[in-house]
């Protein structure tokens, strides 16, 4: 009987590792389109969206993924059109401008391909457009700042530099808002620095002007951050505690890892997203669990001690 129930055994674990096989095996191609690097967190998001393929294609020998980069909502509407024609399984896309896009996308998913929407959602953005959709917590990037420079801070005189006027900006500055809301900490002023660290760094130089003192800097973005860091340094003025800005890059992070004054935290919007995204899509493909509807990543706020979980030496961003 024991003789019996190992054979029976032995032979179930020989027909799962070869239905586990099969699984690897089976051809899949998934499209990833996403942005150009025109900027800092785009370049990230290439980066991660190479990286994550090569893991994922070399643990699946079946599995296809063909990445495509942009520069404008036009020319991605083109390399949807492209890959569609090379017959994906599913793909993942984050959109340069979703809302151009949305027909586009539609027309794929009408073919039965899974689709997965990374960071910018459509004005639309329900199952008709997407099966699954992955994006950073806007308004915990700026909670998650607030929140550190109450409790560190409480009675900071903080300058803020925004993004750009739209409403991802406008979400993380509801945020931060709400986080320092009945606190000491008090706004002196906010201007728009376009997520772009020149522009940042003619915002800052604005404000060392105007202001005799400041505590603290919140830009919410790295790429701004650097023209932040640029313009205290040329100013030469030591009033400033330290800059909250938010991302993940590695510049940042590595200030962090080394216990830099003027870096003490970063609050992560991971261009990693978009391997999250890609990992998610394939384990649709190859292990068959349900991998729908919307998930959002925490704004983790990156510290001395776990900086290094997040540091990618090796990314541009």
């Amino acid at each position: 009987m024991r003789k019996g129930l190992l054979s029976i055994a032995t032979v179930a674990a020989l027909a799962m590792g070869s239905a586990v096989g099969f699984a690897e095996d089976m051809p899949h191609t998934v499209g990833v389109s996403i942005p150009a690097a025109d900027h800092g967190w785009t370049s990230g998001v290439v980066f991660h969206a190479n990286r994550v393929a090569d893991l994922l294609m070399a643990q699946h020998p079946g599995l296809n993924i063909i990445v495509k980069t942009s520069p404008d909502a036009a020319s991605q509407a083109n390399a949807l059109q492209d890959l569609e024609t090379q017959g994906i399984d599913a793909l993942v896309i984050l959109p340069s401008d979703p809302d151009p896009l949305v027909n586009s996308i539609k027309e794929i998913k009408s073919k039965g391909t899974f689709v997965t929407i990374v960071d910018r959602a459509p004005s639309v953005n329900d199952e008709s457009v997407r099966d699954l959709y992955i994006a950073g917590n806007n308004y915990s990037l700026g909670e998650v700042a607030g929140n550190y420079i109450k409790a560190t801070t409480p009675d900071a005189e903080v300058v803020v530099i925004r993004g750009l006027p739209i409403p991802i900006d406008q979400t993380r500055q509801d945020g931060f808002d709400k986080a320092i809301e009945g606190s000491g900490v008090k706004i002196l002023d906010r201007q728009f620095g376009n997520w772009n660290r020149d522009d940042a760094f003619k915002v800052m130089q604005d404000y060392l002007t105007k202001f005799p003192k400041i505590d603290v800097v919140w830009c919410q973005d790295d790429d701004m951050a650097v023209g932040v860091l640029q313009a205290i340094e040329q100013a030469g003025r030591t009033d400033i505690q330290y800059v909250v800005a938010g991302a993940g890059s590695k510049d940042m992070i590595k200030k962090v890892m080394d216990g830099d004054k003027m870096i003490p935290v970063d609050v992560l919007y991971p261009p990693a997203m978009v391997g999250t995204a890609l990992e998610m899509t394939v384990a649709n493909l190859y292990g068959q669990v349900p991998m729908r509807g919307t998930f959002t990543l925490d704004a983790t706020l990156i510290t001395k001690d776990n900086a290094a979980a997040y540091y990618f030496p090796d990314s541009p961003f």
